[in-house]
């Protein structure tokens, strides 16, 4: 957040008082100030993206977790469970389909990108309190994959597994198959980087963002719903926001 400016109304102290006010600025000094002004807007963009890239590279290095309390321009801050996790590619990925279905499958990444793109546009709300207004998810809508492997009658829920090999998330087969669900491939405008779970993570938009889980692996129909890794340490299974875990948060969807 910005920091106030002191009033600049002509009635403030010192505003008209030539004995109070700073020596005169030269022409070419202010035309030097506006100049690097206008380069600094200019590389902001890609100073951001090497800090949020600096900071992911960190937190995926620091098993203590603290890297991820640092703040950062995209308002994001870097979690994971595990002490390193594994980098994937487009020859590398793999998503699997399987469980309660009749056609299990695995997707490479060129796979999931062949398939028909939703974009959304949502704000990101954090269960420990930061929120990250209006940004672009985009990829696979989850119910399309589910379709596409013919759920069977007996499924009632869905089981997400991740790369890491320590995350999982559940969602009900209902919450699985709404339109706002995603296997998300692009976030910001940009393809899903390894900081932000990439190449493939899953973007639930009506719930609290650890049920989006990162470093997607793994899509398991099931009879029942499985509490995730957050959710047997106390975080409510079913996430929505501002409607669970105690808090009152605008709904993100």
């Amino acid at each position: 957040m910005k920091p106030e400016h002191p009033s600049q109304d002509r009635d403030a102290p010192g505003a008209g008082d030539p004995d109070t006010r700073g020596a005169p600025v030269g022409r070419r000094v202010l035309l030097g100030t506006l100049g690097l002004g206008a380069l600094g807007l200019a590389g902001a963009p890609y100073l951001q993206r090497g800090l949020e890239s600096f900071l992911a590279g960190a937190a995926d290095r620091d098993p203590t977790g603290l890297t991820g309390l640092l703040p950062n321009g995209g308002g994001f801050r870097y979690y994971s469970v595990t002490a390193s996790v594994p980098r994937k590619d487009a020859r590398s990925y793999r998503l699997t389909v399987d469980g309660l279905v009749d056609r299990p499958a695995s997707y490479t990444l060129a796979d999931l990108k062949a398939l028909p793109q939703t974009r959304l546009v949502r704000d990101v709300q954090c269960v420990t309190g930061w929120r990250v207004p209006g940004t672009p998810f985009e990829g696979v809508r989850l119910s399309r994959l589910l379709d596409a492997a013919g759920v069977r009658p007996t499924a009632r829920a869905v089981r997400f597994t991740c790369f890491d090999g320590a995350y999982t998330e559940s969602l009900t087969l209902e919450q699985a198959r709404r339109a706002d669900v995603l296997v998300a491939l692009r976030m910001q405008d940009e393809d899903l980087g390894h900081g932000h779970g990439g190449p493939a993570r899953l973007y639930v938009a009506p719930m609290y963002f650890y049920k989006s889980a990162k470093w997607l692996s793994g899509i398991t129909v099931t009879e029942d719903v499985e509490p995730g890794y957050w959710e047997v340490r106390g975080y409510d299974v079913d996430a929505w926001v501002g409607r669970s875990n105690g808090r009152d948060d605008a709904p993100t969807s």
